[in-house]
């Protein structure tokens, strides 16, 4: 199944803990990467966890287009850099997780991409 079947439909989150993603773009060459929209509904959340990739570096911008009323909250270990709005990590070689969302919902515009070694 190509990335077209997958562009601007709601899918189930990997973590299968009730948010939902949409990818807006994504490209496998020259490097690979993905541009998704996430909703974290109110009473979801996701446990802290690692992505592992086979081959390189995993990194992730996560920009916060709405804050949940209460919860929701991005919790990393060794960010690269944080900031209310702004979340830059490696999803990687940093645990992260999201708190359970108790009031609204959660929108966030995520960017990531590979950069593979060299072999």
């Amino acid at each position: 199944m190509g990335l077209g079947h997958s562009l601007f439909r709601w899918q189930r989150g990997r973590q299968k803990t009730g948010y939902e993603k949409m990818l807006l773009a994504g490209l496998r060459w020259p490097v690979m990467f993905d541009l998704y929209l996430l909703r974290f509904p109110e009473g979801c959340e996701v446990p802290p966890h690692t992505d592992k990739v086979a081959n390189g570096k995993h990194y992730r911008l996560n920009i916060v287009l709405k804050r949940a009323e209460s919860g929701g909250e991005f919790l990393c270990a060794t960010p690269i850099y944080c900031s209310k709005r702004i979340k830059l990590f490696r999803p990687d070689a940093c645990k992260h997780e999201v708190t359970k969302v108790l009031k609204g919902n959660r929108y966030l515009l995520s960017v990531g991409w590979v950069i593979r070694s060299k072999t």
